[in-house]
């Protein structure tokens, strides 16, 4: 790589940080073809992607000194993965990680918050932002479904009186 090539690489590098609700560090050694292009296919369905950098120049887009927390998980042959939402490449990533023993998840980032790999595990396991919204839209409507139950049933409790006293009176 030359001198240009490696300032857009930086550059790039560093809107995918800025861009990115967290980041995910993996080590993929001995990763076929085949199944890089299936993790790829997974996080892209997801709204994910998948990218093997340079550790110089991640660090480097980071910003990092030399020494802090960020330089342990940049080490050896790197991907990361990364997306909008907070939890969609974690949890892409730690259930391909169940399936190959290959595929190792040294840990990541959000924001300025370093994570390990049990921090990413973690992180995997909570709920993305399209359900934790499906919750509230559900909570909100809930009350509002009772409160029209409620309204009706005085209207349906005196159709049914009207309708008892039409019975009798033809009986």
């Amino acid at each position: 790589m030359d001198r240009a090539q490696k300032a857009e690489s930086i550059e790039s590098l560093k809107s995918v940080f800025a861009d990115a609700g967290a980041v995910v560090v993996t080590h993929n050694l001995g990763l076929t073809v085949v199944e890089m292009e299936d993790l790829r296919g997974r996080l892209r369905k997801e709204g994910a992607a998948f990218k093997v950098v340079k550790n110089r120049l991640a660090l480097k887009a980071l910003g990092v000194e030399e020494g802090s927390e960020y330089h342990s998980l940049f080490k050896g042959p790197v991907g990361i993965a990364y997306a909008a939402d907070p939890v969609t490449a974690a949890k892409v990533t730690a259930e391909f990680a169940k399936g190959n023993d290959k595929f190792v998840i040294q840990g990541g980032f959000m924001g300025d918050k370093v994570l390990d790999a049990k921090g990413v595990e973690a992180l995997s396991k909570l709920p993305s932002l399209d359900q934790l919204r499906g919750k509230l839209i559900g909570l909100l409507q809930a009350p509002a479904t009772k409160v029209a139950g409620v309204l009706q049933a005085p209207a349906g409790q005196l159709a049914r009186v009207f309708n008892a006293y039409a019975t009798k009176d033809a009986a």
